[in-house]
């Protein structure tokens, strides 16, 4: 079935002519037209190549995946018979597939640069924020002093959003790169600090009354019995601080960098590239899902005998 329906899509993006729209024509159409005709004849050899053979591990996943290539077949049509056949929809605001072919095979390069700039901005916000956040938590969590301090400034600044504070880093910090490395491990290290400030308090004393008996010292008792012991907890942190750091990383490269996802989608904004921000859009969709499920990956491979405890 859904084979016929991404073929039933291709005729119907090859027989029925697109209206006029505009005074240029309209381009990357023929390449249009192949990509999706590739996409219902690779589904095709598939379907019959796991009908041919049902044992092997590749009729599974086409099963599971089944009703969405339905799905996404008929949202396609849909949406390529209201834009471009009809031109139901206002344009530039909504544009046909094509468009977006044609702004990932025309702006690659600056979209590319986007991402790269994008990811090492992520990547150094993150890590800060999470190695601060951990260092935080475990320090209040193991000694009453550090939290009878700590614990009150967590409270009063850890909730502000981090993007409240871009002005002031901006004000603060030499650029606006490190400004937005600040404000991603800020949106980073509340989390971290305290899922992991909960796990550390939350250890069973047995388990150092154990280590004790053993003969154990404090840096001992830190960092093999309570940094284990929290792990799960902290894997939860670094879950909710890397959602958070995706926002704030679009916010604060909005606001003064020369390129990132977040500056892409205001620069396609400012021109009416509409098509360019939605490929944008598919683009950071795909990479934060893929990052979050790396970090699950890690979390699973590192909490084996949690595995799949936290669903994603």
């Amino acid at each position: 079935m859904a084979a016929l329906l991404w073929w039933a899509l291709v005729a119907l993006m090859i027989a029925i002519p697109d209206k006029p729209q505009g005074f240029a024509a309209p381009r990357f159409v023929g390449q249009t037209h192949a990509l999706f005709f590739g996409l219902a004849a690779l589904l095709s050899l598939l379907t019959l190549a796991a009908s041919a053979s049902p044992a092997l591990r590749l009729w599974q996943p086409l099963k599971r995946s089944g009703r969405w290539l339905i799905a996404l077949a008929l949202l396609l049509g849909i949406w390529e018979y209201v834009t471009a056949k009809l031109a139901l929809l206002p344009a530039p605001f909504f544009a046909p597939p094509r468009a977006l072919v044609e702004a990932y095979a025309t702006d690659w390069p600056r979209l590319l640069d986007s991402v790269l700039n994008s990811l090492r901005l992520l990547a150094f916000g993150f890590l800060f924020g999470s190695v601060t956040g951990f260092v935080t938590g475990v320090a209040i969590g193991w000694s009453r002093g550090l939290g009878y301090w700590v614990h009150p400034v967590l409270r009063f600044l850890g909730p502000v959003p981090s993007t409240a504070l871009l002005p002031l880093s901006l004000y603060f910090f030499p650029s606006s790169f490190s400004a937005a490395i600040f404000l991603i491990a800020l949106a980073t290290w509340f989390p971290v600090t305290v899922l992991t400030w909960s796990g550390v308090s939350s250890v069973d004393t047995r388990y150092y009354d154990v280590a004790r008996t053993l003969g154990a010292k404090p840096l001992f008792l830190v960092l093999r019995v309570a940094v284990p012991a929290s792990l799960p907890q902290l894997f939860v942190g670094l879950f909710m601080g890397l959602g958070a750091s995706f926002s704030v990383l679009v916010a604060a490269e909005m606001m003064g960098v020369k390129s990132g996802l977040g500056w892409y989608l205001q620069w396609a904004q400012g021109w009416a590239a509409y098509a360019n921000m939605y490929a944008a859009l598919i683009v950071m969709a795909l990479l934060f899902s893929s990052l979050i499920t790396l970090l699950f990956v890690i979390r699973d491979r590192t909490l084996a005998w949690q595995r799949n405890a936290v669903k994603w």
